[in-house]
């Protein structure tokens, strides 16, 4: 399990951030004093930190700077600001990525994986229902039975996972597979769907994907 540090002074938007993160297999920690947010940073030994810019008593480009003498862990800026400035001024002082507030919790949790598969620190298999996800092999496998999926796939399987239980729409799932750079369609979508549900059938999962009319999908 990768653990994610959150470095943020609103308290609900925390609280919501590590129910997200919670939800779709993080462990999470956050910082608890602010005076001494670099110290937390540094011992919490985490795999990722997502790190606001507006902090009390802190600049979170400052607090990047000085963590970066200390660790390469993987840092995203989180911030409500809109300015390109701040994204070059963070960019340069070692963030990995810059997401700007309001922000989509599917694409959060995508710019997340990304990050971790490129530092290298990425946990690969996950679970469903007993079954191993194997997300660098492209594999779910239950016991002796192993499907592969292909990117496209894995990458719409990947999103109703890490929000099973939640309704994924199509157009979440549209810009997950456009950020992957390979344009898909409506009509390939709904092609990419049907065989994802052919392959999870083939593993004993009938209907683990549920259609909710004008809304998107729900992965049970």
């Amino acid at each position: 399990m990768n653990k994610i540090m959150i470095v943020e002074d609103d308290a609900v938007l925390c609280s919501e951030l590590a129910k997200l993160l919670e939800n779709s297999g993080y462990g999470t920690s956050s910082v608890t004093d602010f005076n001494n947010a670099l110290n937390e940073m540094i011992s919490a030994n985490a795999d990722l930190v997502l790190l606001d810019i507006n902090l009390p008593g802190a600049n979170g480009e400052q607090l990047l700077q000085e963590f970066r003498r200390h660790s390469g862990t993987p840092v995203i800026m989180l911030t409500s600001r809109s300015s390109g400035l701040d994204e070059v001024i963070s960019l340069s002082y070692g963030a990995d990525d810059y997401i700007t507030k309001p922000y989509d919790p599917a694409i959060l949790l995508l710019r997340i994986s990304a990050v971790l598969k490129r530092s290298g620190k990425t946990t690969t298999a996950q679970n469903y229902h007993g079954a191993e996800v194997n997300t660098a092999k492209g594999s779910i496998k239950l016991g002796d039975n192993e499907q592969i999926l292909t990117k496209n796939e894995m990458i719409i399987f990947r999103l109703l996972l890490d929000r099973q239980g939640e309704i994924v729409t199509r157009d979440m799932l549209m810009t997950a597979l456009w950020d992957n750079e390979e344009f898909v369609n409506d009509n390939a979508l709904s092609v990419n769907i049907s065989r994802l549900r052919g392959k999870l059938a083939e593993l004993g999962f009938e209907n683990a994907v549920e259609t909710r009319k004008k809304q998107g999908y729900v992965l049970k």
